[in-house]
This record gives C-alpha cells, structure tokens and sequence, in this order.
C-alpha cells in the first residue's frame, strides 16, 4: 500500500462546527531528561501544532521554562512528581513516552509508571531511548494492545534482534509476531515502513536526505500522537498519514533548503492540514 495524499486526506477531516478541546484529545508526553532536553519539547510543538486539544508534559524540571518559552499551549512538570504524573497518565488518550527520556533511573521508573498504569482504552508511543529500554524486557506480549513503535533502525535490532541488514518486510513482520496483535511499526530509515495489523504494510511515496538531521524522530513521534488523539482512525491510519504529512511538508520545504529543520515541519503543520481538510 501506498501512504500518499489521498490517503492522508482520509484521516484529515475538516473540524466539526460543535467542538472544544477535549473533542480534539489528550495527549501525555512523557522525555526531554538532560541533555536531551530540545527533543521532548520538538514532539510536544509537532503534537499541539498537529492539532491535539490538550497537552502535558512529564519532565525534567530543567526543561520546563524552555518547553514554555517555545510552546506555553502546553503544561508541564516534573516527571519526579509521582501524583501529578499518575494523573496525568490517567486522563489521557494517547500517551507518548521517549523522546529525549534517556535511560538512568528516573528515565526507568517512569517507563514503569506508564507500562503498569496504562489502560486498554489509550494508545500508547513508544519512541527513543524509551524502545531501548523496552528492549530489556522479556515479554513484549505483556505490554498493551494499542501499541506504536517508532524506531529507527538500531533501536529496532535491538528490539527485534534482527541485524540491520536482516530487516526484510517479511523478517519485521514475523518480528512483530511477539508484540501484541494491534501493534503498529514504524520502521524509520531512508525508506520508512509502516506495518500494521492484518499484514497491512504502507510505504510513503516521499522524504529524501534533507530530513537526515537530530529531531526529525522526536517530531514524527509528536505528530502521530496528535493524529491518534483526534482522528477516529486505527493506530495504523494515524501513524501512516502522520509520517506521510511529516516527509510531504519536508519535501516542499527542501526546495529551498538544503536541510529542513524538524522545527519548521511543526510551523507548516497547521496550514498542510488545513490543505488537506479542504479535499471536498
């Protein structure tokens, strides 16, 4: 299958007249441990410019005041503070634990928190350091039905325990016969795979090597949460239009630029979705 625009627009409906935030989704991102502090608040900015209705933060309590002076839509504190976390955790519908989570204690504990307190209802992201600490795990069958993996290559070895050069359509996907039967795969490399339930397999007709810089991750996993939290589509249709949008805006932007920050993807989201939304 091919993700292109047709496909994205699907996912991309126009916003209904009778709406507030709550209609457009809560998600949770939980990261940006020094001294990977900009990624978190790259997938936070990718999450609220992609439409989410609410968003907060778990982090550390060094990034806050940088998270808010980029992006004071969204609410944050600090992932050592155990009530306000499992609150948090509770009320959303998508959760995103990774970027930029590291893997010391605090970065271990809070994987925990979030594997042992998620519920059937939400969806959760796995990106980062986090699928390196998943991959410590024994049995990827305990973890929950609404599951997105977002690694790139290496972190999908080391989950997988497939070399690099073993990563074939075929091998990933009897890879992914160890994880729950809803899991979604997005399998980042110069040519990203996304595998789904039912043996769907989407492949982007877009992205080229402009994207090939630190963030570009953090952002595709920002804006997938957001794309789960508001679109009424499987885990695999938001994923999918996700990274279609995400390398799409790339590509126009690489036009006139050599390199194409993840930040200015963020800056473009509004008005791609608003491109795509107006199909009819």
């Amino acid at each position: 299958m091919i993700i292109d625009r047709t496909f994205a627009e699907e996912v991309v409906q126009p916003r209904p007249l009778k709406s507030h935030k709550g209609t457009f989704g809560r998600v949770f991102l939980v990261g940006g441990n020094p001294p990977y502090n900009g990624a978190v608040i790259m997938a936070a900015c990718a999450c609220v410019n992609s439409g989410a209705g609410l968003v907060s933060v778990a982090t550390d309590q060094n990034t806050i005041s940088a998270l808010h002076s980029q992006l004071p839509e969204a609410m944050a504190f600090a992932a050592a503070d155990e009530e306000q976390f499992q609150q948090e955790l509770l009320r959303a519908d998508v959760v995103l634990i990774g970027p930029g989570l590291g893997e010391d204690y605090l970065a271990r504990r809070s994987l925990e928190k979030v594997l042992n307190g998620i519920g059937p209802q939400q969806t959760l992201i796995i990106d980062g350091s986090a699928l390196n600490l998943l991959a410590e795990k024994e049995d990827y069958k305990l973890l929950p039905q609404k599951l997105i993996l977002t690694p790139h290559q290496k972190e999908w070895e080391r989950l997988s325990g497939l070399a690099v050069e073993k990563q074939t359509p075929d091998k990933n996907r009897a890879a992914l016969t160890h994880f729950p039967s809803q899991t979604v795969l997005v399998a980042k490399s110069h040519h990203t795979v996304i595998y789904g339930p039912d043996s769907q397999i989407g492949e982007l007709p877009v992205g080229g090597p402009y994207q090939a810089t630190g963030g570009m991750g953090d952002t595709l996993a920002g804006m997938i949460a957001g794309f789960a939290a508001q679109f009424s589509v499987s885990s695999f249709a938001a994923a999918a239009a996700a990274a279609y949008l995400h390398s799409a805006i790339a590509d126009q932007l690489s036009q006139t630029a050599y390199v194409v920050l993840p930040t200015r993807i963020s800056q473009e989201l509004p008005e791609a979705m608003k491109r795509l939304s107006m199909k009819n």
